[in-house]
């Protein structure tokens, strides 16, 4: 019997120790991100602009006060694509 309790203790642990790994290499993803303004469809705005208050606003394609995020560095390579709001 304690040989099955120390099996079940030893399996708990690595589940656990899998599920922290998991969670702490979320903040990592959002790091490679940035905004990129002036490629966004009309209404598929991530966030507000400086005419709208909210997410999916945007009211035309290319607003150049609109962004969206993309991964790190595809910004600049998109056509139109800005990473500044201006």
């Amino acid at each position: 019997m304690k040989n099955t309790n120390l099996a079940v203790a030893a399996a708990v642990t690595g589940l656990l120790a899998v599920g922290t790994t998991t969670l702490t290499s979320a903040p990592a993803h959002a790091a490679e991100k940035e905004k990129c303004y002036g490629v966004v469809k009309a209404g598929e705005n991530d966030c507000a602009t400086s005419t709208s208050s909210c997410a999916g606003t945007s009211t035309k394609d290319g607003q150049k006060d609109a962004f969206v995020m993309v991964p790190e560095g595809l910004c600049d390579r998109l056509v139109g694509g800005s990473t500044s709001s201006s």
